[in-house]
């Protein structure tokens, strides 16, 4: 599949943090409005300091990014600007990672950070042809207490988030830690993700399947190390979101040749590919599909196989699923 096809491919998205998504451009523009001043001089000044060497480097600058994140249309813009990106690029379903106590924390009122991604969340299908869901995040660098408060906060908005998840720094905190607030939110109804098996070890991975009961794993890439876990995750067919070039970017592993996705899929794992953090990584889907596809030596039907993953693995209701297969499978042959 050559470069131009790879991009036409219909996609879904399934780990995109949309706080990752934020341009420097729109960090200046949000903080001119909002009358904060930024400790960059510059848009080139602040895209040079993208330079990570671990997970952590990178989350001491988004974190701090987002404090010009004040209002219900600075989460609106925010997840608009991606939606209409992601389009250009072939993604025709994406399900939307937040994390509320990064901002309620600063004084942001959490209906603030729903309402803003609410409003553009439902209007994505009419304005980019783009369905879209929103999965809310639990810092698990931060307590359990705070995670089932935040929990609390997000039952009068229920409907509005399918599935939550866990992500932040990883090694240290276990998703053990959060396992009462985890079958809290499969009491009330929803899904549950985690981030496991990123920095941290294979053993990560099992705490999220046996522990916070997970539909998905998010990472996984270290789930290679465990052979019991790889036939477990195989026999299960748990979904893997995988980000190649965030790995890459963050140092999990040093090249895409490197990079174990041609593996997992070797293994006959579901593997899907996804852009993480794409403003930080400088890396959207299409990147990261035809740089896996030329450094990794992916072929044109692994290429395709991915593609079909992640829309089995999304939570679209089964006719949109197969109508968005069908698509697929109409574009690849």
């Amino acid at each position: 599949m050559n470069t131009s096809a790879a991009y036409a491919l219909p996609k879904a998205e399934l780990h995109l943090h949309i706080e990752g998504t934020f341009e420097p451009e729109l960090i200046f523009t949000f903080a001119e409005r909002n009358g904060i001043t930024l400790p960059y001089p510059s848009v080139d000044a602040l895209q040079r300091a993208y330079d990570f060497t671990d997970l952590q480097s990178f989350l001491d600058l988004y974190y701090a990014a987002m404090n010009v994140l004040r209002t219900e249309a600075d989460f609106a813009e925010l997840a608009d600007a991606y939606l209409a990106r992601a389009r250009t690029q072939g993604v025709v379903h994406a399900e939307l990672f937040f994390d509320p106590q990064a901002h309620v924390a600063r004084g942001v009122p959490f209906e603030t950070v729903i309402e803003g991604l609410w409003s553009a969340v439902r209007e994505s299908e009419r304005r980019h042809g783009i369905s879209a869901k929103l999965i809310m995040c639990f810092l698990r660098d931060r307590s359990v207490e705070s995670a089932m408060a935040t929990l609390e906060q997000a039952l009068p908005y229920g409907e509005r988030i399918v599935a939550v998840g866990l992500d932040s720094a990883e090694i240290g905190h276990p998703p053990a830690k959060f396992a009462r607030v985890f079958d809290r939110a499969l009491a009330e109804g929803w899904k549950t993700v985690a981030h496991a098996g990123e920095e941290g070890p294979p053993s990560y991975v099992w705490e999220a399947l046996d522990l916070l009961h997970v539909s998905r794993v998010d990472h996984g890439v270290r789930s290679l190390e465990d052979p019991q876990l790889v036939a477990r995750l195989r026999e299960e067919r748990m979904p893997l979101t995988v980000c190649p070039l965030s790995n890459v970017k963050l140092r999990i592993c040093d090249t895409l040749r490197d990079h174990p996705l041609g593996r997992m899929l070797d293994e006959g794992l579901v593997a899907t590919v996804n852009s993480d953090d794409p403003a930080y990584f400088l890396t959207y889907m299409n990147e990261n599909l035809v740089r896996v596809q030329e450094e990794a030596d992916l072929g044109r039907d692994q290429l395709v196989q991915l593609a079909r993953n992640a829309f089995e693995a999304s939570w679209l209701p089964r006719a949109r699923k197969d109508a968005y297969l069908a698509e697929l499978e109409a574009y690849a042959a």
